[in-house]
């Protein structure tokens, strides 16, 4: 028996007023589910560590395989471009095949290219098995999210995501000092070998408790009336609007995964290590407990508004916007420093309630589609935002880049804020009377 469609009148009031339509139930949360975070975040952890180790490996890659610093440009836009088209196929798979199989698949094939490229014989090779890393592991990403999100109830779902996020920081850090030692040893083919390897050693036991695993993974339902099409998502205004707010987010987050160090390095006079830990220690660490805070503030808040995702992310792109010009102005490492805390513990916010806010607007059999769709936008503007800093290094400047990309996020903020109040509640009733 299908349940009423909620009053739009009442969702709305729920989503702006802080009135919730009604009483939130009991939750509970299952061994099996804090079991299954515990899995996806370490091959979402090994996941990152495989993607990042390359680029602390680039002084031994342009001598050992004659590499330009054009084609070691390219070892990120190539995976991130190719990735990013991946992403929107592997979710559509992954809504119509067990999402169960396809992470272990996806970790099996990723950690078999790793291995392969410790055995890359020139620049050509490697950027080829770069572009076969983003298609392997984009077929995990979308699915990974989606089938956490389904093991937890929606008022624990931001801080679930949020604890499965943090791997992706982990992963940052732990794959760039891995690989760049074994670099500095002479050995990177090796740490290729050893990354590969333990990815393929984890899917044993990985495999052995997703097949036990008793957690609905949502695969293979249909939705009334007819079978799910890929237009009919992307109808969904609410939807488009986190479309175009989330590509808008990462540019300026790749901005300074990508540019940070060299920006330090040149203004402030540091060694490349002391701009690299400046950059990775201020933005991660902050970031990392931005993540964690948000996922938790947003399950709090769901209690009072329906739509306090919405509103987390309206604030982190709202703050994340000065701290941003900051970090491009700043004329002192400390004022830096500050600002970089800033803008992590404001863009964890974002970063923390992005999926589990889709998730409120889209039916549960399109979740894995859904974040591939918004990795698609994310990861070609993620590339253009590493191109566009090597360009216009020597015009705009990065920090003229960063406050251009900072105005971008405060418009971003303030078309979410018209999302809200215009276009969620009628795409949250429907969404939620499908489910």
């Amino acid at each position: 028996m299908s349940k009423a469609l909620p009053d739009e009148r009442e969702v709305f009031r729920s989503a702006t007023a802080g009135e919730p339509a009604q009483p939130s139930p009991p939750v509970a949360i299952t061994m099996d589910a804090i079991l299954l975070l515990a899995f996806m975040w370490f091959a979402y952890f090994l996941n990152y560590c495989d993607r990042q180790a390359v680029f602390a490996m680039f002084p031994s890659l342009k001598t050992d395989l004659a590499m330009t610093d054009q084609q070691l440009g390219l070892t990120g836009t190539v995976f991130l471009w190719v990735y990013a088209f991946g992403c929107p196929v592997a979710g559509h798979i992954g809504d119509r095949i067990s999402k169960r199989i396809l992470v272990v698949l996806s970790l099996i094939i990723w950690s078999l290219v790793t291995v392969a490229t410790g055995f890359a014989r020139s620049g050509l090779d490697l950027l080829s098995l770069r572009a076969a890393m983003g298609i392997s592991e984009s077929l995990f990403m979308p699915v990974a999210i989606a089938l956490t999100a389904s093991a937890f109830a929606p008022a624990l779902r931001s801080r679930s995501i949020a604890i499965l996020t943090t791997a992706q920081i982990a992963g940052t850090v732990v794959g760039s000092w891995f690989g760049g030692w074994m670099a500095d040893r002479g050995a990177w083919r090796g740490a290729f070998f050893v990354l590969g390897g333990i990815g393929l050693l984890y899917a044993t036991p990985y495999f052995l408790f997703l097949r036990r695993m008793r957690v609905d993974d949502g695969s293979l339902q249909k939705v009334k009336g007819e079978p799910f099409r890929l237009v009919s998502l992307v109808r969904i205004s609410t939807y488009q609007i986190l479309c175009v707010v989330f590509p808008v987010f990462v540019f300026g987050l790749w901005l300074l995964y990508g540019w940070l160090p060299s920006f330090l390095h040149d203004k402030f006079s540091l060694s490349q290590s002391e701009a690299a830990l400046n950059a990775a220690l201020f933005l991660q660490g902050s970031t990392a407990v931005g993540l964690l805070g948000g996922g938790f503030l947003a399950d709090m808040l769901l209690r009072l508004t329906k739509a306090s995702r919405y509103w987390l992310m309206i604030m982190s792109l709202i703050l994340c916007a000065p701290s941003l010009h900051a970090i491009g102005s700043c004329e002192s490492l400390q004022a830096l420093r500050f600002a970089a805390v800033a803008f992590g513990l404001s863009s964890g916010l974002f970063m923390g309630n992005i999926f589990p806010a889709a998730f409120e607007v889209v039916p549960k059999n399109s979740r894995a589609t859904a974040v591939g769709i918004l990795n698609l936008f994310g990861g070609l503007m993620s590339g253009f935002a590493t191109l566009f800093g090597g360009l216009w290094k020597s015009t705009l400047g990065i920090d003229g880049l960063m406050t251009l990309t900072a105005i971008a996020y405060f418009a971003a903020g303030l078309l979410l804020i018209y999302g809200v109040y215009r276009l969620f509640p009628n795409d949250y009733r429907i969404a939620d009377y499908a489910d």
